[in-house]
C-alpha cells in the first residue's frame, strides 16, 4: 500500500483502542460509512501498524497499555513520512489543558468520552477532507508563500513546508482572504465546521504550529495578531 491509500471512496482509519466492546462499535459505525478500518490494541501495535501500511487517518485513545496515545503520537510526529498524518485523540480526560496537551504533542483535533458517534464521524469527515482527501484544483500566492492546492503541497520562498491537516487548511483560508482579519470563532467556523464544538483556545495552538512551520530564519511572521480581535495573513 503506498503511503496514502489515495482511495477516495474508501479511506482508511486505524482505530487504536484497548477497550474491545468500544472498537467493536466503533469498526460497525466506520464501516457502515463506508471507511475502512484496520485495529490495534496497545501503542507498540499501532507504530507497527503505522510503519507497515500508512493510513488516512488515526484514532487514538490517549491511555493505552504500556505505550500512552501521547507517547503514540509524539513518535508518528518524529517521522518524515508521517508527521502529517491526521490524528484524532480519543481521551476520558475532559479538562482544558488535557485537551491542549493532546494538541501540542502533535493530535490534529480530540475529542472525550463518551462521545455521539456522529460527533466523531463529523469530526473525521472533516478532518479528512482538510487532509486532502478531496482535491481541490487551484494556486494561491501571497508574497513569497505559494500553495499548490491539486498538489497540496506549499513553498515559502522556494522552501518547502510541512504542514499538518489542520495548518494546511489554516493557511489556505488565509491565502484566501489576505488582509482581513478574522476572530478565533470565524476561524473555527471556517476551518473547523460549525457541526463540530472546538474550544477557541484550539485556534492559539494550531496559529502557533502555523507559524513554526511557515517563518523560518531571518523570514517576518506573516500572521498577525490583531489584539482583542483575532488573526489575519499579514505583516506588522
Amino acid at each position: 500500500m503506498p503511503e496514502s491509500s489515495g482511495n477516495l471512496a474508501k479511506p482508511t482509519i486505524l482505530v487504536v483502542e484497548d477497550e474491545a466492546p468500544l472498537l467493536t462499535l466503533l469498526r460497525y459505525n466506520l464501516e457502515k460509512q463506508g471507511f475502512r478500518v484496520e485495529e490495534a490494541a496497545d501503542g507498540q501495535e499501532a507504530l507497527l501498524r503505522v510503519a507497515e501500511a500508512k493510513p488516512d487517518l488515526i484514532l487514538l485513545d490517549w491511555m493505552l497499555p504500556a505505550l500512552s496515545g501521547l507517547e503514540v503520537c509524539r513518535q508518528i510526529r518524529r517521522r518524515p513520512a508521517t508527521r502529517d498524518l491526521p490524528i484524532i485523540m480519543v481521551t476520558a480526560r475532559t479538562e482544558d489543558q488535557d485537551a491542549v496537551r493532546a494538541l501540542d504533542t502533535g493530535a490534529d483535533d480530540y475529542i472525550a468520552k463518551p462521545f455521539a458517534m456522529e460527533a466523531l464521524l463529523a469530526r473525521i469527515r472533516a478532518l479528512l477532507r482538510r487532509s486532502g482527501a478531496v482535491p481541490v484544483k487551484g494556486r494561491l500566492v501571497w508574497q513569497d508563500v505559494v500553495m499548490d492546492q491539486d498538489a497540496h503541497r506549499v513553498t515559502r520562498g522556494g522552501r518547502a513546508l510541512h504542514l499538518g491537516p489542520t495548518e494546511y487548511r489554516l493557511l489556505e483560508f488565509f491565502l484566501q482572504h489576505p488582509g482581513r482579519v478574522f476572530s478565533r470563532e470565524q476561524l473555527l467556523d471556517a476551518v473547523w465546521g460549525r457541526d463540530i464544538h472546538v474550544e477557541p483556545r484550539t485556534v492559539d495552538v494550531h496559529i502557533r504550529r502555523l507559524r513554526k512551520a511557515v517563518n523560518g530564519d531571518g523570514e517576518g511572521d506573516v500572521i498577525r495578531t490583531v489584539r482583542s480581535a483575532g488573526y489575519a495573513l499579514d505583516v506588522e
